[in-house]
This record gives C-alpha cells, sequence and structure tokens, in this order.
C-alpha cells in the first residue's frame, strides 16, 4: 500500500465580507492554525486542490456564487474536506440544506471565537479519517487497474474461494499458468494470501 500524504492542516475561508476576513485570520493565527482567505467564491474554485485543504469555511450567502452552490460544485469534485457554513441570517432552510448536502455545521454570526475554533479542529481531525478512506480506495483502484482480464477472471475465482484445480479447468488453462496468475494477483494487490485479498475488496 503507498503512503499517505502528509494531511492539510490549513483551512480555506471564503467570505466576501472583508472584516470577516480579516478578524478570522487574526484569530486563527493567534491559535496557530494556518488559514487562507478568499473574498470570491470563483477564484477559490477555480485554484481548488484538494489536496492543499483540511476545513473549509463557508459564507452562505455572496453574491456571484452562494457558499451553498460552492459547497455542492466541490463535493462532485474529487475530495471535498468537511466543511462549516457561516451566515448573519439565521436561515434555517438554508442550514438544513447546508447540512443534508454533508456540511459539518452550520454557524451563526456573531460566533463565540472558542467554539468557532474548536468545530474548525473537529473538522481537521476529521478530514484525517475521510482522507485515509478516500486514499485507499484510489489505492485500490490504481491495484485493480493494473490487472489483466486474465488476472481478473483468476482473481474472481479466487475469491469464490475456488482451489487452482478447479480454476483451470473453468478457465481451460494449466494449473501452473494458474499459480503465475494467482502470484501475479497477489503481488499487484499488495496482498500476501486470498483472505487478504478478499478483505481488501470487502464492500
Amino acid at each position: 500500500m503507498s503512503k499517505l500524504p502528509e494531511l492539510p492542516q490549513l483551512i480555506a475561508l471564503v467570505d466576501d465580507d472583508d472584516a470577516i476576513r480579516d478578524a478570522l485570520s487574526w484569530l486563527f493565527a493567534s491559535r496557530q492554525l494556518s488559514i487562507e482567505t478568499f473574498a470570491d467564491p470563483a477564484a477559490f474554485l477555480g485554484n481548488y486542490d484538494p489536496h492543499r485543504y483540511g476545513c473549509l469555511l463557508l459564507d452562505v450567502r455572496m453574491p456571484q456564487l452562494s457558499g451553498i452552490e460552492l459547497f455542492e460544485k466541490l463535493k462532485a469534485s474529487a475530495y471535498c474536506p468537511p466543511a462549516l457554513f457561516l451566515t448573519g441570517h439565521g436561515d434555517v432552510p438554508l442550514a438544513v440544506q447546508a447540512l443534508k448536502l454533508g456540511a459539518e455545521d452550520f454557524i451563526e454570526k456573531p460566533f463565540d471565537d472558542n467554539d468557532l475554533i474548536q468545530r474548525a479542529q473537529l473538522c481537521l481531525q476529521k478530514d484525517g479519517q475521510l482522507r485515509m478512506t478516500w486514499h485507499n480506495e484510489r489505492e485500490h483502484e490504481r491495484r485493480l487497474a493494473s490487472l489483466t482480464q486474465r488476472e481478473r477472471e483468476v482473481m474472481q475465482l479466487i475469491l469464490l474461494g475456488r482451489l487452482n484445480k478447479v480454476i483451470a479447468d473453468q478457465l481451460g488453462i494449466s494449473m501452473k499458468t494458474v499459480e503465475v496468475h494467482r502470484a501475479r494477483v497477489l503481488e499487484k494487490m499488495g496482498v500476501r494470501s486470498a483472505v487478504e485479498l478478499a478483505a481488501m475488496l470487502k464492500p
């Protein structure tokens, strides 16, 4: 299994309010947390890198693209970190919509500084867990893609618990060839046994 890339600890704030961006930049810096701020959702989206951020702070109401619309687009990308929504309007329907989309929380302005920091730190922790799962899934896909068609056929029969002789008879090949394919499947998938292979591919 390939090594998990270093987990990002950077927080992204997207808010068109200059005062909020300045205040939160100071607040997070005072708690030794790194933050990047964006006034324009489109600019953030255009340069979005799923490996860069571990937490998103999104204002709900912005003129060109709302926080909800921005979040929908990020959710459709390869990976979206945990997100907190900020609003000064206490809009319950929007809060419900954000949470249904997968937001971690919906925070009304003015917010308690310590509470906001704590929730952002929880997002960074959750990002580590989510990113591990995402990384493993991508690694499995990469390994599966490296198998030849014949190796895939042998692997499916291995997963069904078939012995080499049965696999050979079913595919019309020699037992020696089955042994070679079995060894290559295990090597490419990065496991040592059929049991480990089944555990890796368990839904």
